[in-house]
């Protein structure tokens, strides 16, 4: 059983005690009813063929409560294999609507995008999710969009359940709801949260004094958790990077665009297992290197955005502070796992540690040298505004190539 312990800046909903899934999803499909659910699913084709995604068509062809599945289909520009796709996809009860963003009718669109000088990045999960989001939109028939990736290895629909049920029950006022959950086998994983991003931002506050957005951040069990649902309007106002400085990405527009007593969190699961990246320590542009570096650059521009100025001096600085609340997260995640029995080797969290300050150094300097960057993907306010029957041709493309 979970504790109950209260975060500053957010809601933190806890597993406690057993609730039964049935009750759940029946309280579930009598909201969703006035509020519909549409789902969306960033998968890679090679995904079709994993032991995961398999699992989740299997837990999700029993749920009732889901208006739409939007299938965001990357990694592929082969017509057989958009075919194979939706036979995989087909044994969906649901309204299942593919965007095959390698096919014909996508590229058609992200060429018209970048006529009209909207930049919208590189194939990856941020470009998969926000034109899944531009779907949901356009067909207007549902009001609440949740997503969660497809490499969850021990899926249950009770993941969902949870996720959805705070934002699509009317009595409990949230528009965004993002999940948390414990990463432990046999040893911990989720480094980068643990050794990265909390000592990150603690280093921040320690340098750059008390800020809200930090302290949002903070706030959260597991910001890099890719589980979220939210009102669908907030799709239009929100951008989002598109690389792996998505889910802090997410949360600085969250920050920005909500008020914090309609955001939670909620734990999802007693315990996560997906696929793990390898750390890449000798390469920026590989693994959870190049990881830290995305999340690196992403709250950097998120802070600067607010005012604050950033010189080397304080980059220097930040980077010896994070290196010291990185080696005391070490040290205390030694004690936590003895105390629990579980592997854990000082010198390999040290190794990572290492990493993460060089890709904290390189993410300060890529953003001294130059502080726009990449502009994030533009929300759909924007690209309705450039391109007036944007969601028509976006509605027309996904439903034909679905047909």
């Amino acid at each position: 059983m979970s504790d109950f312990y209260q975060t500053e800046g957010v809601t933190t909903l806890h597993i406690l005690g057993n609730r039964d899934l049935d009750s759940l999803e029946t309280e579930l499909e009598r909201m969703a009813k006035k509020r519909p659910i549409a789902l969306v699913l960033p998968s890679l084709f090679s995904e079709l063929k994993g032991k995961a995604l398999p699992g989740i068509i299997r837990e999700l062809k029993k749920v009732k409560y889901l208006r739409q599945v939007i299938v965001s289909l990357g990694g592929t520009t082969k017509q057989s294999d958009f075919q194979k796709a939706k036979r995989f996809f087909s044994a969906l009860p649901q309204e299942t609507t593919i965007i095959w963003n390698g096919g014909k009718r996508l590229q058609n669109i992200y060429r018209l995008l970048e006529e009209k000088h909207l930049r919208i990045g590189t194939e990856g999960k941020g470009r998969a999710a926000w034109m899944a989001y531009g779907y949901v939109l356009a067909s207007g028939k549902s009001r609440l969009i949740a997503l969660h990736d497809c490499d969850i290895a021990n899926y249950d629909r009770m993941l969902l359940a949870r996720l959805c049920y705070p934002v699509v029950n009317p009595d409990l006022n949230y528009e965004f709801c993002k999940g948390y959950y414990s990463r432990v086998t046999d040893r911990m994983y989720g480094r980068v949260t643990r050794l990265f991003v909390f000592p990150m931002i603690r280093s921040f506050l320690k340098v750059i004094g008390p800020q809200p957005l930090l302290t949002f951040i903070d706030s959260f069990r597991y910001p890099l958790a890719g589980e979220f649902c939210m009102e669908a309007e907030l799709a239009r106002i929100n951008r989002i990077p598109g690389d792996w400085g998505l889910e802090v990405g997410i949360l600085s527009e969250i920050f920005r665009n909500c008020s914090p007593k309609r955001v939670c969190q909620v734990e999802l699961c007693h315990n996560y297992e997906h696929k793990h990246q390898s750390l890449s320590s000798k390469d920026p542009k590989r693994g959870l290197m190049k990881m830290s570096i995305d999340i690196g650059k992403t709250l950097f521009r998120s802070l600067a955005s607010l005012g604050i100025v950033f010189t080397r001096e304080t980059l220097t600085t930040i980077i010896g502070a994070y290196t010291r609340e990185a080696q005391d997260a070490r040290e205390c995640y030694a004690a936590d796992a003895a105390i629990n029995g579980l592997l854990y080797t000082l010198h390999i969290e040290g190794r990572a540690v290492e990493t993460f300050a060089r890709g904290l150094g390189i993410a300060g300097e890529t953003f001294l040298e130059d502080p726009l960057g990449t502009p994030r993907i533009p929300n759909w306010n924007r690209v309705s505004s450039a391109i007036g029957d944007i969601f028509e041709q976006l509605e027309q493309a996904a439903e034909k190539a679905t047909r």
